[in-house]
C-alpha cells in the first residue's frame, strides 16, 4: 500500500475521477433528447459501471484516514464542482448567482463537518 500521506490524494484523485463519470452517466444524455429512454438508461448504466470501479476503491481506501461522513462530504463537494463544470461546458448552461452562494453554503457545510470540535 501507499504511504498514509498518500492516502488523501489518491482518495480526492478517485473520488474526482468517479464523479467525472458519474455526471455524464446521469446527465450526458441531456444532449440527447431525440435519444431513445431505454438507449440512454443502457448507455448511463454502461458508463455507470466504470464509476462504481473509482468509486468503491476510494472509498475503501479512504476509510480509517477519513471517517464515513468525511468521505460522503468530499463526494458531494466534488460532485457540485464537477456538476458545475459539467453545466458550463458540456450543456453550455450560464453560472447563476444563486448558483454560488448555495455552493457556498455547501462548502461552509463541509468545513463544518471537517473542523475538529
Amino acid at each position: 500500500m501507499l504511504p498514509q500521506l498518500h492516502t488523501p490524494l489518491v482518495t480526492i484523485g478517485l473520488l474526482l475521477c468517479s464523479n467525472l463519470f458519474m455526471t455524464f452517466a446521469w446527465y450526458g444524455h441531456l444532449k440527447y433528447r431525440s435519444a431513445s429512454l431505454v438507449l440512454v438508461i443502457l448507455a448511463s448504466w454502461g458508463i455507470a459501471f466504470f464509476e462504481y470501479c473509482l468509486q468503491v476503491p476510494a472509498n475503501r481506501y479512504g476509510y480509517g484516514y477519513f471517517s464515513a461522513a468525511q468521505l460522503k462530504t468530499i463526494q458531494e463537494a466534488l460532485s457540485l464542482t464537477v456538476f458545475l463544470g459539467f453545466s458550463v461546458f458540456y450543456l453550455h448552461e450560464p453560472i447563476k448567482w444563486n448558483y454560488i452562494v448555495g455552493f457556498g453554503f455547501i462548502i461552509l457545510g463541509s468545513w463544518v463537518v471537517f473542523k475538529e470540535w
